[in-house]
């Protein structure tokens, strides 16, 4: 790996790390902070189709059903598609209060697609699934 590609994974991971520290104080500002406008999300099933709509919907959702939550991240994989784009591959979850661990059931795998622009690293799409299959 390059110096520049070493710079660049730990821009990527600083950034992933303060969507995270964000979500854990409750603060959609900070959480969406490194989001491109034009970022989409897809969670749940849902879509949110920019940088304002998701931080309206983690807003909400820290005022209620996620307030005082955490996350748990395990990141499996990092790639870079040229120079100025980068998908993570990470196994997460959410910790309610009380919880030290997510069970297997609520853990999601999740997908990142970066872009650095104007030289600066950001998230522009996020989407995450159930990590285990449903049984059948």
């Amino acid at each position: 790996m390059s110096d520049s590609r070493a710079a660049d994974v730990a821009a990527i991971q600083a950034v992933l790390v303060a969507s995270y520290k964000a979500w854990e104080a409750g603060d959609a500002d900070g959480m969406v902070a490194h989001y491109t406008e034009d970022a989409t999300a897809i969670m749940t099933g849902s879509l949110r189709g920019s940088r304002d709509v998701i931080r309206e919907s983690m807003a909400l959702a820290f005022a209620g059903p996620l307030k005082g939550t955490s996350t748990y991240n395990r990141q499996l994989s990092l790639r870079f598609v040229g120079r100025d784009a980068a998908i993570v591959v990470s196994e997460s979850g959410i910790l309610f209060p009380g919880q030290t661990e997510v069970a297997d059931a609520g853990k999601v795998n999740a997908t990142w697609v970066l872009e650095k622009r104007g030289g600066q690293w950001l998230i522009a799409a996020y989407h995450n699934s159930p990590a285990l299959a449903p049984e059948r």
